[in-house]
C-alpha cells in the first residue's frame, strides 16, 4: 500500500510520462519510484535487467548441458 506521506513517481508506458502520485491504471504504469529521474528510465532500466537476466539465464543452461554430458 502507498505511503500517503511520501512522494512517489510512475512512468506511464501510453504516454510516456513521469506522473506524481498514481495517476493511471496499474496496466499503464511502471512504479513506483523514489525520484522522478529513476522513473524517467523505468524501461531503459527494465531492458538493462532483462538483457543481464538473459544473459544469465544463458549461462546457467549452458552450464546445465555440460553438467548432463
Amino acid at each position: 500500500m502507498a505511503n500517503p506521506s511520501r512522494r512517489e513517481y510512475w512512468y506511464n508506458t501510453k504516454t510516456g510520462q513521469v506522473e506524481v502520485g498514481q495517476q493511471s491504471p496499474w496496466t499503464d504504469i511502471m512504479g513506483p519510484y523514489d525520484t522522478e529521474e529513476e522513473a524517467r528510465h523505468a524501461l531503459a532500466n527494465a531492458a538493462e535487467r532483462n538483457e543481464t537476466f538473459d544473459e544469465e539465464e544463458e549461462a546457467w543452461e549452458d552450464d546445465w548441458k555440460d553438467d548432463e554430458d
